[in-house]
């Protein structure tokens, strides 16, 4: 058996006796008011800010794609360690959403000191909102423990950019345990939030000799998206929403789009031009349910990568630092 083979069986094992410590009532007896609290405060932060959903669903992903899903992507840098979010493509992280972490274990630890992790309570903030904005309820079982280790020499090659062929990207999941039609549900993640015009500019402006956008994109979608980011360079800022036609709702207009060369990162158009991914993407566009169906499977997967438990973790006081 190849080597490669036997990692992965070994790692999936791993996750999967890990997992198997972690159940839907883990905080019944330490922490009764858990759910409750964890609702009331993703439901006053999301109101107050509405760009906080889309933002911790992206933490929480860049979270468990890094050594699993260990709140290691909420420690801050130190004098003598460079932490994952200081890695390039995790410096932009949204705010809102590491505020929302820290409103939750603030009131968490209130309530019941010391009892719950920030890792579990990433995932069921990014579960919660995505319920919020309108999309699949999916069940997250708790019990996950904060991990020790957070580098940002471990980012880089283990979340997907962009820039990736579909190749890159298929090859990138399977070695998190996840099928291409899974890959292709977890983008569907893109109904809700933005992208920065940095992300998409060099296939909007000066493509090639003959043309200034890439052809995949509809050319007056391409029109749009010049005209929105004709200062990107003087502000980083300016961004621009991933689904234009729901941009505030969890559904399956992402897929929709594609088609119709709506898809704003040069991944996304790929999902429809790749043969490999195009049917799961036409299979989700006609069927919202279906949709909702596998990216519930495909969360659920994704929740349990890498968890720790007992003594390969710990309950932090803060989130952003290692006891």
């Amino acid at each position: 058996m190849a080597l490669s083979v036997v990692l992965l069986l070994f790692l999936s094992l791993l996750t999967l006796s890990h997992s198997q410590q972690l159940t839907l009532n883990y905080y019944y007896k330490s922490c009764p008011k858990f759910e409750q609290i964890m609702q009331d405060t993703v439901t006053n932060k999301q109101i107050t800010s509405p760009t906080t959903a889309a933002g911790t669903l992206r933490l929480f992903f860049h979270d468990c794609l890094v050594g699993g899903c260990d709140g290691s992507v909420l420690v801050s840098s130190t004098p003598f360690n460079s932490a994952e979010r200081n890695a390039d493509i995790n410096l932009s992280l949204p705010g809102d959403a590491f505020d929302l972490v820290v409103r939750a274990k603030t009131a968490l630890e209130l309530a019941c000191p010391a009892a719950v992790s920030c890792a579990d309570i990433l995932a069921v903030a990014a579960r919660n909102l995505v319920t919020m904005m309108g999309g699949p309820y999916y069940t997250v079982k708790l019990g996950r423990k904060d991990g020790f280790i957070s580098k940002s020499t471990l980012v880089e090659g283990n979340i997907p950019r962009p820039t990736m062929s579909m190749t890159q990207l298929i090859k990138l999941f399977a070695s998190k345990g996840f099928t291409i039609q899974e890959m292709v549900a977890l983008n569907g993640a893109h109904t809700i939030g933005f992208s920065h015009c940095n992300e998409f500019s060099t296939n909007i402006y000066n493509y090639t000799k003959n043309s200034p956008s890439d052809p995949s994109y509809n050319p007056r979608f391409a029109d749009g998206l010049r005209n929105a980011c004709a200062d990107y360079q003087k502000n980083p800022t300016i961004s621009v929403f991933n689904d234009i036609m729901t941009p505030n709702k969890f559904d399956n207009a992402y897929f929709q789009n594609l088609p119709r060369g709506l898809g704003l990162l040069a991944s996304d158009r790929a999902l429809y031009s790749d043969l490999r991914t195009r049917p799961y993407v036409e299979n989700y566009a006609a069927n919202q349910t279906s949709f909702f169906e596998a990216f519930g499977r495909a969360m659920e997967k994704l929740s349990l990568v890498g968890v720790k438990t007992g003594r390969g973790g710990e309950i932090r006081r803060r989130c952003d630092a290692i006891n």
